[in-house]
């Protein structure tokens, strides 16, 4: 099977992806013949020549891009993958570990649809709504799946006489601690916890900075749960697992940078119905926000009550040897070569469920 993983990208998580996408490189199985192309900070695609393959392979680090000129490959409608001097790229999948905007919000599922290709993961639609967590929220809430309460900030909301509404309503609300994220981005990029009324605007503007859109949110004393879930018509959701973070909280930081940031606890330490209630509500929210393929779906444990929230989905998961995602799946029964192979085979699969639509009369 020819196999492209395609990585690196134009958001804030281009760093993750070089990681993650080295670890799926080197737990491919052998019925994949993989093809790497690299996209850099300004969105270019190049394809790597086969000794960056073999280079990486052997190594132990994240991947690199290396930029050739004449190496700059394209999606083209109609007609897959291909250098820009023509030539095709043969591509049977492509694996998109591409993190955050312009990898995991349906920008990229929309392109390689267009070329006619079949791709791992979430589609267009799912990938949007999963992308957005205003979106994703209201939807889940709607269906009466337990999501924490949350207000929607835009950069209008900023100015001074809506503002001080805002922070009045905010704290009345919330009161402190309460958190702000950007609604449009992944790995907890630009998300600060406020304490006071001091760090309100600060915080609000940084959330701002990663998109049109901003979440405000009350801070809960409680335990971090994943879940994973696999599939397309019928997902399949995993034991969950708990993050025990030495931070704060679950930042940047202690997600990517510092290598004692959290400890990973795979099967979380919860009951056995805790267990199987965030699988249920996993899979339900999977479904109504119309993921396929792969997801990661994370919740908070209240320390104080025990209520089990839902908090977000995460399309492209990290896919390092000691992520989550792949982790929880191997804790079930689904090793890592075997989970990547699925997810090939699953992406294949949808499209050829496509391929059977008619679009014209």
């Amino acid at each position: 099977m020819n196999t492209v993983i395609l990585y690196g990208g134009r958001s804030g998580e281009h760093e993750v992806s070089l990681a993650s996408a080295a670890s799926v490189l080197r737990h491919l199985p052998p019925s994949h013949e993989p093809t790497l192309i690299g996209i850099d900070r300004d969105g270019v695609w190049y394809l790597q020549p086969p000794r960056a393959v073999e280079k990486a392979r052997g190594g132990s680090g994240p991947l690199e891009i290396l930029k050739d000129e004449s190496r700059v490959a394209a999606a083209v409608p109609g007609r897959g993958l291909a250098l820009l001097s023509g030539d095709p790229i043969p591509a049977d999948v492509v694996l998109p570990v591409l993190h955050g905007t312009f990898g995991e919000d349906g920008t990229v599922q929309g392109l390689l649809e267009t070329a006619g290709l079949a791709y791992a993961g979430a589609d267009v639609l799912g990938s949007a709504v999963a992308m957005d967590k205003e979106v994703s929220k209201a939807l889940w809430a709607r269906a009466g799946l337990p999501v924490p309460p949350f207000r929607t900030v835009r950069a209008a909301d900023l100015e001074p006489a809506r503002f001080e509404v805002l922070r009045s309503d905010l704290e009345a609300s919330f009161g402190y601690p309460m958190f702000a994220k950007p609604a449009c981005a992944g790995s907890s990029v630009g998300t600060s916890k406020i304490d006071n009324s001091a760090g309100l605007l600060p915080a609000l503007r940084s959330a701002l900075e990663w998109g049109s859109k901003a979440l405000v949110e009350p801070f809960l004393q409680a335990r971090e749960l994943e879940c994973s879930v696999v599939g397309n018509g019928e997902p399949t959701a995993y034991p969950p697992g708990e993050i025990v973070s030495s931070h704060e909280f679950y930042d940047y930081e202690a997600k990517y940078v510092d290598p004692d940031g959290a400890r990973l606890l795979i099967p979380a330490p919860v009951p056995a119905e805790i267990s199987r209630l965030v699988m249920d509500i996993a899979v339900r929210a999977y479904k109504l926000a119309a993921l396929s393929g792969m997801a990661r779906i994370d919740f908070f444990l209240d320390r104080k009550d025990g209520s089990v929230y839902l908090n977000e989905a995460n399309t492209i998961p990290g896919f390092t040897h000691i992520s989550m995602f792949p982790k929880m799946c191997e804790a079930g029964g689904l090793p890592y070569p075997e989970l990547l192979d699925l997810l090939a085979r699953l992406g294949i699969e949808r499209k050829r469920e496509r391929d059977g639509i008619r679009y014209t009369r």
